[in-house]
């Protein structure tokens, strides 16, 4: 592979790290917000699940002009919105202020500078029977941001205040546009008889890509992962800590989601050059289902936590390449941005209620005892959903 696809998969890959690395931490301010500042972990709560349904309504709209503009201009504006998204609670640190800063502005920002826009880079970058190992190796370095931010975060609530710690964070945030400047800055060249449809057709796409079944069944899948996902990464500190476990296991337990994941994503990339992805997909959802179950209903403990933290980070974003190649088998990589964009919709859609319903059981019944049974069926659903997809009659390059 040239130099210089090398360097776009490292610049997708550090703008990833970051955007979803900050976002990994937003759970471990749950606690220290309340008794910092008099925030309601309701408030915060609310603010991630808006964070993720705005997220998810953005990503076809970044995906689609990505497609047609380049991906680079759109990270570039993404990091902004992600830095003014942190700076502000930091220096109105209010309920008004969380809303719109974590919930409203990181939710755009993430859409423009997380997975969608970078990998769509990515993918068509890289020669097709490549396609899924690049983009897995591109995920797998965006988890490099979780590993690292999420001790970096702990430290500096327990330093420095987490109120000061919103604004560190955002600051960083900026190192994303150097990085946006090396991935497609400028528009993507179309292939024979390939052209972006970008947003003015961006409805006529949606229709014809969920009148394919199996487009249909996959996004269908992807709610799943984001309602798992979201859950524990809002909430698994805060259940840590109920359960009387240390109050640094929950910050522990999500570095070593984003240590795992690292060679987990670039494993489940891999394997979609060899086997079909919605079969790969059936069963990542089925084993984090019964990994659930087993954390579950056991008697929590410092070392089962980690060995749960461990099997889940393993494939934790796996999906993701997973998802993309399977897009690119269907439809191509011209509009991959956008479609990838319109499949995220759902899995952003069930972050929204993962996070919520978890923050508002959090504050009705004082632990999360009865959604841990949802979050298995979920799963149990998603695995079946992508077992019934039938792989496309002809691949498209």
């Amino acid at each position: 592979m040239r130099p210089a696809l090398w360097t776009i998969i490292a610049a997708a890959a550090a703008s990833i790290s970051l955007a979803l690395g900050v976002r990994q931490t937003f759970g471990l301010f749950l606690l220290p917000l309340s008794a910092e500042a008099g925030i309601s972990p309701a408030v915060l709560g609310s603010a991630v699940a808006i964070h993720n349904l705005v997220w998810g309504l953005s990503q076809p709209v970044s995906g689609a002009i990505a497609d047609r503009v380049g991906a680079g201009r759109v990270m570039a504006v993404g990091a902004l919105l992600l830095a003014a998204g942190l700076g502000l609670p930091a220096l109105w640190t209010s309920a008004p202020a969380i809303l719109l800063g974590i919930g409203l502005l990181t939710g755009m920002g993430v859409a423009c500078c997380g997975t969608g826009a970078a990998l769509a880079a990515v993918g068509r970058a890289v020669p097709p029977e490549r396609r899924g190992e690049m983009i897995g190796l591109a995920s797998a370095g965006g988890s490099l941001g979780q590993a690292a931010m999420v001790p970096l975060a702990q430290s500096l609530i327990g330093g420095v205040g987490a109120v000061a710690t919103l604004g560190i964070l955002g600051l960083s945030l900026l190192a994303i546009l150097p990085a946006a400047r090396l991935v497609e800055w400028r528009a993507p060249e179309a292939g024979p008889g390939q052209r972006a449809t970008g947003l003015a057709g961006l409805p006529a796409l949606a229709r014809m890509a969920l009148a394919d079944r199996g487009y249909a069944l996959l996004t269908g899948g992807f709610f799943a992962c984001g309602f798992q996902l979201a859950f524990l990464t809002m909430h698994l500190p805060s259940h840590l800590t109920l359960c009387g476990l240390p109050a640094g296991l929950g910050a522990m337990a999500l570095m070593t989601v984003g240590l795992f994941n690292i060679p987990g994503s670039w494993l489940c990339g891999r394997v979609s050059n060899h086997m079909q992805p919605e079969l790969a997909l059936g069963w990542i959802y089925a084993l984090r289902s019964v990994a659930i179950a087993c954390f579950a209903f056991t008697t929590p403990t410092y070392a089962g936590t980690l060995v749960f933290a461990a099997v889940m980070g393993f494939v934790w974003l796996g999906t993701i390449p997973l998802t993309s190649a399977a897009i690119a088998r269907r439809f191509g990589v011209a509009d991959l941005g956008a479609l990838y964009g319109l499949c995220f919709l759902s899995h952003q859609v069930g972050g929204f209620l993962g996070a919520a319903a978890g923050a508002v059981l959090l504050e009705t019944a004082g632990s999360y005892a009865a959604f841990w049974p949802v979050m298995i069926g979920v799963g149990m659903a998603a695995s079946a959903m992508n077992w019934m997809v039938r792989p496309p009659r002809v691949a498209v390059a």
